[in-house]
C-alpha cells in the first residue's frame, strides 16, 4: 500500500487554495458568535455602517462560498488517494477500506472537536460523506455530474433552514454558559450537523472527484480554458446569487418576508457552489504565475497543514467567545470579529511555516495519515 503524497511532490495550486480557503472559512464562521438580533442570513444588526459594510463584503464573497471550495478540494484529494493507491497495484476493495478508516478518523476527530471546542465543527460531516462517497469512485464522469447536479437542485429548493432568529447568536450549543453543560447541549445537536450536514457538500465533492480524475488543478497550462472560464462564470453565478443576502446585510434592502427568505436562503447557498468551482480554479491559475516565494511557500505549508489550522482556528473562537472563558460575543462586532478572523488565519500562517521550515507535518496530519494508512510514518515528510 502506498503511503501519502510527499511535501516535495505535492503541485503548488491546490495547496494554496487550501491555504486561502481557511481565511475564507475563519471569515464566514466568526459572526456567528456576535450577540444580538440577526439578519436574514446570520449577521447581527444594530452595528454600524462599517460592521454593515463588512457584513455585505463577506455575505457576497464568502459566505456559502467558503465551505464549497473545501469540498472541490475534499473530493480532489479523495481522488489523488484513489490514483495513488491504484498505481501501486491496490484493488479496489483495499482502497475502499483505506478510505473508511480515513472516514472514521474525520467522524471521530469530528466529534470531539465539536464537544470541545466549536459545534459548527464539519469534520464529522465530511468523514460521512467519504464513507457513503466511496461507491462513486468507479462512477463514470456522467453520472458524478448527473448526480451533483440533481443534488444541486434538490439543496436548492425552499427550506425553513435559512431562516434567521434572534435566538441564534444566545444557542447554548454554540456558547455554552458552563464546560458541562455544553457537552448535554452539544451532544444533541452534532449528529444532527454530522448526519445532515454532508448533503450540501455532495455537488462540489463529486465535482472535485471528476477534477482530480484529470489532475486539472495540478496541471492548469492543460486546462487554461477550463479553469478561466470557470473562475469567470463561477464567481459572477456565486456573486449575483449573493446580492440579495448581502443587500439586506448592508442596509440597502429591508430584510424579506418569511416566505421570501425560504427562496432567497438556499439560492444563496447553492450559487455559493458556483463559487466554490470559481475560486478554486482563479487561485490555482494565479499559483501558476507565481514564483515559490516566501509569502507563497507559507500560505501553501496552511494548505498542507490544513486539518492542524483549521483545528486551531477553533482554539480561538472557544478562548474568545465562551462565556466561562474571555465571553467577547458581547463585545466584537462584525467589524472586530473580521479584523479577528484575519489575524488567527495569519498566525495559522506563520504557524504553519515554521513547520514547514522543520520539516514538520502537521499534528492532525500525522494521526490521520498513521490512522489511515495503518502504518507508522515518520514525523518529518519530506
Amino acid at each position: 500500500m502506498s503511503g501519502p503524497t510527499g511535501l516535495s511532490e505535492r503541485a503548488l495550486g491546490p495547496d494554496l487554495a487550501r491555504g486561502f480557503m481557511l481565511l475564507f472559512i475563519a471569515l464566514a464562521n466568526s459572526h456567528y458568535f456576535i450577540y444580538g438580533d440577526r439578519v436574514f442570513g446570520g449577521f447581527p444588526t444594530g452595528g454600524s455602517a462599517l460592521d454593515r459594510g463588512i457584513g455585505m463584503l463577506i455575505a457576497t464573497l464568502v459566505d456559502g462560498r467558503a465551505f464549497p471550495m473545501f469540498g472541490v478540494l475534499f473530493g480532489y484529494g479523495v481522488a489523488q488517494i484513489v490514483r495513488r493507491q491504484r498505481e501501486d497495484g491496490a484493488g479496489w476493495w483495499s482502497v475502499r477500506l483505506l478510505l473508511w478508516r480515513r472516514s472514521l478518523v474525520l467522524v471521530v476527530l469530528g466529534f470531539v472537536h465539536a464537544m470541545l471546542l466549536y459545534i459548527g465543527d464539519i469534520l464529522a460531516a465530511y468523514g460521512v460523506l467519504l464513507f457513503f462517497g466511496v461507491w462513486a469512485l468507479r462512477w463514470k464522469d456522467r453520472w458524478l455530474f448527473i448526480v451533483a447536479a440533481a443534488v444541486l437542485v434538490l439543496t436548492a429548493l425552499p427550506s425553513d433552514d435559512s431562516l434567521a432568529t434572534a435566538s441564534d447568536a444566545a444557542d447554548p450549543a454554540m456558547l455554552p454558559p458552563d464546560f458541562l453543560g455544553q457537552f448535554a447541549d452539544r451532544i444533541v445537536v452534532q449528529p444532527f450537523i454530522a448526519g445532515m450536514g454532508w448533503i450540501g457538500f455532495v455537488t462540489p465533492a463529486l465535482i472535485g472527484l471528476w477534477a482530480g480524475r484529470r489532475r486539472i488543478l495540478e496541471r492548469p497550462e492543460q486546462h487554461r480554458t477550463l479553469l478561466r472560464t470557470t473562475a469567470i462564470l463561477g464567481l459572477t453565478i456565486a456573486i449575483a446569487g449573493a446580492l440579495p443576502l448581502s443587500l439586506v446585510t448592508g442596509g440597502v434592502l429591508a430584510p424579506p418576508s418569511t416566505h421570501a427568505q425560504t427562496i432567497l436562503g438556499p439560492l444563496h447557498d447553492a450559487t455559493g457552489v458556483f463559487g466554490g468551482f470559481g475560486y478554486a480554479a482563479l487561485i490555482v491559475l494565479i499559483a501558476a504565475r507565481l514564483r515559490k516565494g516566501p509569502v507563497t511557500r507559507a500560505i501553501a505549508a496552511v494548505g498542507q497543514r490544513s486539518l492542524t489550522c483549521y483545528l486551531s482556528q477553533s482554539v480561538v473562537w472557544a478562548v474568545v467567545f465562551t462565556p466561562y472563558l474571555l465571553d467577547l460575543s458581547h463585545t466584537l462586532t462584525t467589524t472586530t470579529t473580521a479584523i479577528l478572523a484575519i489575524a488567527t488565519w495569519l498566525a495559522t500562517v506563520f504557524m504553519a511555516d515554521q513547520m514547514r521550515r522543520h520539516d514538520y507535518r502537521g499534528p492532525f496530519e500525522l494521526l490521520i495519515r498513521r490512522i489511515t494508512y495503518g502504518r507508522s510514518l515518520r514525523v518529518k515528510v519530506r
